[in-house]
């Protein structure tokens, strides 16, 4: 392929900081806000769930992160930059990739076209993806129309990946595919952060498997965070992630349940609360 039609070389971090920063971000559609106030990051080579049920805010929060969307207020932060409605196009250039719900794949092209499209000059070598997704081996002269639901997802991820992404965002990496396969590619995440050094935030509704791959996990609800933690500690705790989801977690529930600092007593209701976090906490 000529190397005018090779992905642009993103720009350097040049930061040891967090990879991204959320601060009071609030964003939604036509000046609505969706989600409100949130606060979250991603560490370098940290993996992040970003948890809750449908229309929680968690795809609004991914798209603006990555651009597709501009931020009502607050900040969008990257490697300490404020990227607060910067296009698509630029984020990319500076290391932010999105595997879109629905997988955004162009039907036509074989594999092989979407890998050498998407590639890098420093990016993950065709070799390299292989290694880490073989089951796309022999899917490489297949139209990407032709591939099973999982087959396409695993693509997905593989061309987001070719540009060696600094932040790698994942939306519902499960949809429409059966628990046996969502069991086989969300510990690819994993791996995404141990083998390529990537920082990863992904959406989520398999919330057992979200947490035995996140380091860190936020949970969403009614487009406000109500809980973060060391995934680790929230699997303990079943009760308290249970009631984040109903909605029926406040301040006297988690102060009942969580042995950390007192709740503030000046946040806002439905406000986050997180645990003393270490990262990559074991159980």
């Amino acid at each position: 392929m000529p190397e005018s039609a090779v992905m642009e070389q993103r720009e350097p971090s040049g930061t040891s900081g967090p990879v991204l920063a959320l601060e009071q971000l609030s964003a939604g559609y036509f000046g609505n806000p969706v989600v409100r106030d949130l606060d979250l990051t991603v560490g370098p080579g940290e993996v992040v769930a970003l948890l809750g049920v449908n229309g929680a805010g968690k795809t609004t929060t991914v798209n603006t992160i990555a651009g597709l969307l501009p931020p009502i207020s607050g900040a969008v932060k990257v490697d300490g930059k404020d990227t607060s409605g910067t296009p698509a196009h630029v984020m990319a250039r500076r290391g932010i990739s999105l595997v879109p719900e629905g997988r955004a794949l162009f039907f036509g092209l074989t594999t092989r076209e979407h890998l050498r499209l998407a590639r890098a000059k420093d990016g993950v070598s065709e070799s390299e993806l292989l290694d880490l997704l073989p089951e796309l081996t022999k899917c490489l002269d297949r139209k990407a129309g032709l591939l099973s639901g999982g087959e396409q997802q695993m693509l997905s991820v593989g061309r987001a990946l070719m540009s060696r992404p600094r932040l790698l965002m994942v939306d519902e990496m499960s949809m429409g595919l059966a628990p046996v396969i969502v069991e086989r590619l969300l510990p690819v995440l994993r791996r995404v952060a141990d083998d390529f050094g990537s920082s990863v935030l992904f959406v989520e509704q398999h919330v057992a498997l979200a947490l035995s791959v996140a380091d860190t996990a936020y949970v969403l609800s009614h487009g406000r965070m109500v809980l973060s933690g060391p995934a680790a500690r929230l699997r303990q705790d079943r009760e308290l992630l249970r009631a984040s989801y109903m909605g029926e977690l406040d301040q006297g529930s988690v102060a009942a349940t969580d042995t950390g600092p007192e709740p503030r007593t000046d946040a806002p209701p439905g406000a986050g609360r997180q645990f003393p976090t270490n990262r990559r906490d074991q159980e």
